[in-house]
């Protein structure tokens, strides 16, 4: 207890220049009024928020806070170890947080150390960007067999995400893998799996990870799709890497290439589309289904859908996927092709699963939430108190993200997600919504501190997060690595009270 109010005190400390000095700075009569925001998550949503708030309004004063010790979300978590390319963008996030207009509170979590209504009643406005932490469900019999584990779940053991750093998948016993889906994700599981392990090496992957996979046995991947090659939901930048892997042989069937008049005419309409059959015939034809040199495997195998997990001989572990065959029939109301299947079965041997078939966000009381398609029902960012036509506006209260718009697109996507939520709130504040006469003041930064300290939460500023990051860096020069995670939530915490 006592190093907790340590703690907090030598944070209020570092935080009291912001709180004293900062709203007075420079002040005139034509200095803009403050407007505090509250972003409650720190991925590339939250930071896009933060970034587009400084720009719209000149008295804008955000505080961003995370339940993870860390910043940055899916950068750090979620992109792949061997995308480097891809996490340059936390550089400017960096520089956003470095504004003496922002702070960073880590290890703060909505709805267990501060509630909604609190933030609710200290900021003019409150923008949720926690995205997406959970996982849809097949809903299929034998779902909970050991060895069955979502990609997300996957994605963030190696990634080194406190949460999973102690999920330890079986690669040991079984050469086959199966990942359910052919989006991104499912890609980056494969790759991971199948990428030679010295490549890998100079990444900033988990050390437990890496020295898992140097002892796996997997030499078969197998990239299930309920649709065909057409409708594949990779990028061609995705798939073009993967085929290009060392020492892994493509297995695609030639019947499956096969297109109908239907699928000639999606891929005239989306070149992404037409880019990625291209990519896969092109791999077909290069690779023809021969297996040279004992090399590993990677199949995709299109038109089946998982009905049933098959246990092994033990009873308790995956042995098997019971996939059934689909034909693609067109949807009377959205006019796309979806897979229907055709009551023919076949089982894939396997040891692993990796269920790579969306994330799902997760509400929090008091928030209006659309348990079907895992949003907050919102108009333009702003939320709403229903899905119906009667619904309200809940004044002061926006969403941006996953959770505005579902778990699509890529990091660069939560740009322009950002930059419409910020658009509502700044029209809202023009109009006086944000600022009703009758409202109490609002206390913004200084109120959360409060809260903060009558609860005695340990929240890591984003100087712990500096330190954490100076100790990774340190760690993975001494192993020719960017850096090397710290992993656990103690070790984390440790790091930031350095």
């Amino acid at each position: 207890m006592a190093r907790g109010l340590w703690f907090l005190s030598r944070a209020v400390g570092r935080l009291r220049p912001l709180l004293v000095q900062g709203p007075t700075r420079g002040f005139s009569a034509s200095a803009p009024e403050q407007l505090h925001v509250c972003v409650v998550g720190s991925g590339p949503a939250g930071f896009y928020t933060a970034d587009r708030m400084f720009k719209g309004h000149e008295g804008a004063q955000v505080d961003i806070i995370d339940r993870l010790p860390t910043p940055f979300g899916l950068v750090r978590s979620g992109v792949a170890p061997d995308h480097p390319e891809t996490k340059i963008v936390v550089n400017q996030f960096s520089r956003v947080a470095a504004n003496g207009r922002c702070s960073f509170f880590g290890n703060v979590t909505l709805g267990r150390d501060i509630s909604l209504s609190e933030l609710h009643k200290t900021y003019h406005a409150v923008v949720l960007a926690y995205g997406a932490e959970s996982d849809r469900l097949l809903g299929i019999p034998g779902e909970d067999l050991k060895g069955i584990h979502s990609a997300r779940e996957f994605v963030w053991w190696y990634n080194g995400h406190p949460d999973m750093c102690d999920l330890c998948p079986d690669l040991k016993n079984t050469e086959s893998a199966v990942a359910l889906g052919q989006g991104n994700v499912a890609l980056d599981v494969a790759r991971i799996l199948l990428r030679c392990k010295a490549e890998l090496a100079t990444t900033d992957i988990t050390d437990y990870a890496l020295d898992a996979l140097r002892g796996s046995t997997i030499r078969k991947v197998y990239l299930v799709g309920r649709r065909g090659p057409v409708q594949a939901a990779c990028t061609a930048k995705e798939l073009r890497e993967i085929l290009g892997l060392k020492n892994v042989c493509i297995c695609i069937k030639e019947a499956d290439l096969l297109t109908t008049p239907a699928d000639e005419e999606e891929m005239r309409n989306s070149r992404i589309q037409r880019r990625v059959y291209e990519l896969l015939s092109k791999a077909a034809s290069a690779h023809g289904g021969n297996n040279y040199n004992d090399q590993k495997e990677l199949h995709f195998v299109f038109f089946r859908r998982p009905t049933r997990f098959i246990p092994a001989e033990n009873g308790s572990t995956i042995g098997a996927v019971q996939l059934e065959k689909t034909v693609l029939k067109g949807d009377e109301v959205t006019g796309k092709q979806v897979a229907v299947g055709t009551g023919e079965f076949e089982d894939l041997k396997c040891g692993l699963v990796l269920k790579s078939i969306g994330y799902k966000s997760l509400p929090v009381q008091g928030l209006p939430f659309d348990k079907n398609r895992g949003v907050v029902p919102n108009l333009r960012g702003r939320v709403l108190s229903s899905e119906s036509e009667t619904a309200t506006v809940e004044r002061g209260l926006y969403v941006v993200g996953w959770l505005k718009r579902g778990p699509t697109g890529i990091v660069a996507t939560n740009l322009h997600c950002a930059e419409e939520t910020v658009a509502s709130i700044l029209e809202d504040d023009k109009k006086g919504v944000l600022r009703p006469p009758s409202d109490s003041k609002k206390h913004g930064r200084t109120g959360l501190l409060e809260i903060l300290e009558q609860k005695n939460v340990r929240f890591v500023p984003f100087s712990g997060w500096e330190k954490i990051d100076s100790m990774e860096r340190m760690a993975g020069q001494l192993r020719n690595k960017p850096r090397e995670k710290i992993t656990t939530w103690d070790g984390l915490q440790k790091a930031a009270n350095e």
